[in-house]
C-alpha cells in the first residue's frame, strides 16, 4: 500500500491511529474506521474519496466530536477531539447531509439563531448573512420558511449555518450529494473560496470528478483503511494508471490481493 503524505503546510487536521468500533447485534465488533493517519493543512483542500460505507462519514462525524474514537485521537487546530472537544468545535464548520433544520424558521432566522449561540453580535451575524448569501446566491430564498425550501436551498442554509462562526477549518460529508448541477457549481465555488482564504477543507465524496477537480490531495479510504494518500499526480505516478477511476481500482484490487495473501498464510 502506499502512502505518500507531502506536508507542505501548517498542519491543522491531523489523525492519528484513529479508529472507530461499532459492535454488531451478534456481539462482533466491526471497524468502520481501523487504524488511519493523514494530514491536512491551511489553504489546502484534502478529499476523502472512497465507496458508499467505505469509512467516510465516520472519520468526520469523528473529528466532529459526534462521535468519540475507539482508539487513536486528532487533532483540530492543535486541540485534541478526546480533550478539548468543545475547543474542536468552536474551530470547525461541519456540514452533514444529517444537518437537522427548522422548517418553521426562516433561512435567515436559522442562521441567526446559530450566530447567537456562538455569542456572535447581531451586526457581524447581518454582514456574514449578507455576504454568503451573495456568494451562494441565496437573496432570493433566505426570508422564506425552511418547510418550502428545495434539497439545494436547504443546504446552502446548512452551509452558512456551519459557518457563521467563520471556523479556519471546514468539514464537508459528501456536499454535493443529490444536488443539481447549478447548486453543486455554488458550492464547489464556496469550497475553492475557503481555500483561497487560507481555510483548511476536508471533504468526502464518492464521485471521482469532484475530487480531481477541487483536491490538493487525495486519502483513499476502503472498509475503513487508507489505501493511498497523495495528489492526483503522485497517485498516477505510482499507480501507472491516468484516470483516477483506474487509480482507485488499482488500490481497491491491490488491498483485495494483500487481503486475500495474508488470508491464505493461516
Amino acid at each position: 500500500m502506499c502512502f505518500a503524505n507531502l506536508i507542505r503546510r501548517n498542519c491543522m487536521i491531523k489523525v492519528e491511529n484513529l479508529s472507530k468500533v461499532f459492535t454488531k447485534k451478534d456481539g462482533t465488533n466491526f471497524y468502520a474506521v481501523d487504524k488511519i493517519n493523514f494530514t491536512a493543512g491551511d489553504g489546502e483542500i484534502v478529499c476523502l474519496l472512497g465507496v458508499n460505507g467505505a469509512g467516510k462519514t465516520t472519520t468526520m462525524r469523528v473529528l466532529s466530536t459526534i462521535f468519540q474514537p475507539s482508539e487513536g485521537t486528532a487533532e483540530i487546530q492543535g486541540w485534541d477531539i478526546k480533550k478539548h472537544p468543545n475547543k474542536v468545535r468552536e474551530n470547525i464548520g461541519f456540514l452533514s447531509g444529517d444537518t437537522g433544520l427548522y422548517d418553521r424558521l426562516s433561512g435567515r432566522e436559522f442562521i441567526t439563531y446559530f450566530g447567537r449561540l456562538y455569542s456572535i453580535a447581531d451586526n457581524i451575524i447581518k454582514q456574514r448573512i449578507s455576504e454568503m448569501a451573495t456568494l451562494l446566491d441565496m437573496n432570493e430564498f433566505l426570508d422564506k420558511k425552511i418547510e418550502f425550501l428545495s434539497s439545494g436551498m436547504k443546504q446552502k442554509v446548512s452551509i452558512v449555518r456551519s459557518i457563521i462562526h467563520y471556523p479556519p477549518v471546514m468539514i464537508f460529508d459528501e456536499p454535493t450529494a443529490g444536488l443539481d448541477i447549478l447548486t453543486s457549481r455554488n458550492i464547489i465555488s464556496f469550497m475553492r473560496d475557503c481555500k483561497k482564504r487560507g481555510k483548511c477543507v476536508l471533504f468526502s465524496t464518492h464521485i471521482m470528478r469532484e475530487a480531481e477537480r477541487l483536491a490538493d490531495r487525495i486519502v483513499i479510504i476502503h472498509k475503513g483503511k487508507i489505501l493511498a494518500d497523495g495528489t492526483l499526480e503522485n497517485l498516477r505516478h505510482i499507480s501507472s494508471q491516468t484516470d483516477l477511476d483506474d487509480i482507485f481500482v488499482y488500490y481497491i484490487n491491490q488491498y483485495t490481493d494483500e487481503t486475500e495473501l495474508r488470508a491464505n498464510e493461516f
